[in-house]
């Protein structure tokens, strides 16, 4: 089974690109990715999945960047981006429908940002990225936050019974559930990977729809965007995004059989 066969993926490409302030959330979960690529200097990475700004367009000092993209205009549009990049790779499809292609890369560096939440079975999504790991490569997965604190205080106002209610954006994205770090760092662990770095970025106060017009009035400045992206310092747990980084298990990588010398 394809990992994303029950999404209608042409209805999710028009509701993700009208989406109000996923850009500039898109800014800053791109700005914790470089600040940790940078950390552990990686140098050969793997994008799953790109949507409409891939990974070079904020950070380009690596060896090789490989990009699988399942839907169809996204894909276009990172090949017109792509065109004269060096090092960049460009794949159509799924990680199933391109591992012989990618089968001989080896990674320091798997990305799967805003993925796993979209999926109806993400342990499929992990189960595809197992074969290539090897001892050193670091997965990143990033999803939003059920205890954000804008979900917090929904809960608090008495507008969502419960913080993994899906909102109607996440119906409208034909999301599946919503994450919390015990459940990402559960399903990491399930899916044979060991946790050993997380947390929560972005203070997001309001809905990405009341972001958008407290933007388009100037209450929210671009000053104060910055500020609420330090401030998740100051609030660990209430960020609106969470991310997990995990390595392989010895026993996960000797089941899928992988060639363990170091490269």
């Amino acid at each position: 089974m394809g990992l994303l066969k029950m999404r209608d993926l042409e209805k999710y490409q028009a509701d993700y690109v009208a989406l109000p302030f996923e850009p500039q959330q898109a800014l800053y979960r791109k700005r914790l990715v470089v600040e940790h690529l940078i950390k552990h200097r990686a140098r050969r990475i793997l994008e799953v999945g790109c949507g409409l700004d891939p990974l070079f367009t904020a950070y380009t000092d690596f060896d090789t960047l490989h990009i699988v993209e399942p839907s169809a205009a996204f894909h276009e549009i990172a090949l017109e981006k792509c065109r004269g990049r060096q090092g960049v790779h460009l794949y159509a499809g799924t990680l199933e429908q391109n591992i012989a292609a990618l089968s001989r890369e080896h990674f320091d560096f798997i990305l799967l940002s805003g993925l796993l939440h979209e999926v109806e079975r993400p342990e499929q999504i992990l189960a595809a990225v197992r074969p290539h790991c090897r001892e050193h490569t670091i997965v990143q997965a990033i999803v939003p936050n059920a205890k954000s604190l804008h979900r917090v205080l929904a809960l608090e106002m008495g507008l969502i019974g419960s913080l993994y209610t899906l909102s109607p954006m996440q119906n409208a994205l034909q999301q599946h559930r919503t994450f919390d770090l015990e459940r990402l760092a559960s399903l990491m662990t399930q899916g044979g990977f060991s946790v050993f770095d997380s947390g929560s970025f972005f203070i997001k106060p309001f809905t990405h729809a009341q972001m958008d017009e407290l933007m388009a009035s100037g209450l929210v400045t671009q000053q104060m965007l910055d500020g609420f992206y330090a401030l998740g310092r100051h609030l660990p747990g209430f960020g609106s995004e969470i991310f997990v980084n995990a390595r392989i298990r010895e026993s996960a990588a000797s089941k899928s059989g992988l060639n363990r010398e170091s490269t």
